[in-house]
């Protein structure tokens, strides 16, 4: 077996996608195994996220609900001012009263490739970090599978309050969030965006094409390019779709590293 075929071999088991070896073959151990060469090795560190704390400020005035709407000094906001501005949003009145806090983002600031799901879940409106539980597990698995550990990606939301009922964001709740995150995007100038889910892909590429119709190919956000794999929580129920969300994650670090100077 190739060093190729125990690379691929050690991504699809990181994925859980079973590994067949014909009959009187053995399989070869992986222990010693290097992991794939890319521009930021793994470093491998606990499941267990707790929550961002932020440095103490003083706090920004609550805005009256729509007051932010045509804010132009979202576009020019730093980290700490963008941060405080999300925290106190109220754009949104549903999501406000249904909130127990925003989650703003998790990551490096500087990171070549920037993960963007759809919105905060229970567990994530609690812990205020995206992508936490079974979900966020088999994220950080995708991730590490083409060389990129959670806190060497930037993970971020379409939304960045929860739904009431985890239910999908409305068109205007999403156009309300989207400066935020546009401000985001320019802010770490990744290299590579992945869109992880349905709901993410189709409202950073404005459209209602299925999901199955994105993947396989590389689109663009704000001028960024852009690669659709399905959400790690339709994966757990779906196991039969890992494999395509293998030859996303491939397409993905395939056209990083071409975008990478």
């Amino acid at each position: 077996m190739t060093a190729m075929d125990l690379r691929k071999r050690r991504y699809l088991e990181a994925m859980g996608i079973q590994v067949w070896v014909p009959r009187g073959i053995a399989a070869p151990a992986l222990e010693n195994e290097s992991p794939p060469a890319v521009e930021h090795p793994p470093v491998f560190v606990e499941e267990a996220h707790t929550a961002l704390i932020p440095a103490a400020e003083p706090a920004p005035p609550v805005l009256a609900p729509g007051a932010e709407l045509n804010d132009p000094q979202v576009a020019t906001m730093d980290w700490d001012t963008l941060t405080a501005r999300v925290a106190k949003c109220t754009r949104c009145p549903e999501l406000v009263a249904n909130r127990t806090q925003t989650v703003f983002g998790v990551g490096d600031r500087s990171a070549p490739l920037m993960v963007i799901g759809e919105a905060p879940g229970q567990e994530e409106d609690k812990q205020g970090e995206p992508f936490v539980g079974r979900a966020g597990q088999l994220l950080n698995e995708m991730l590490r599978a083409i060389g990129f550990p959670r806190e060497r990606v930037y993970i971020a939301n379409v939304l960045k309050s929860r739904p009431p009922n985890n239910r999908d964001p409305k068109p205007e709740e999403a156009a309300r969030c989207e400066p935020y995150l546009k401000r985001q995007v320019a802010l770490i100038k990744p290299r590579l965006i992945l869109s992880v889910g349905r709901v993410s892909a189709q409202n950073l590429l404005k459209t209602d094409t299925p999901i199955g119709k994105l993947r396989g190919q590389v689109h663009s956000y704000q001028g960024i390019p852009l690669v659709v794999t399905y959400h790690p929580a339709y994966l757990l129920r779906s196991p039969q779709e890992k494999r395509k969300a293998w030859d996303d994650l491939k397409l993905a670090l395939r056209t990083l590293r071409e975008a990478t100077p």
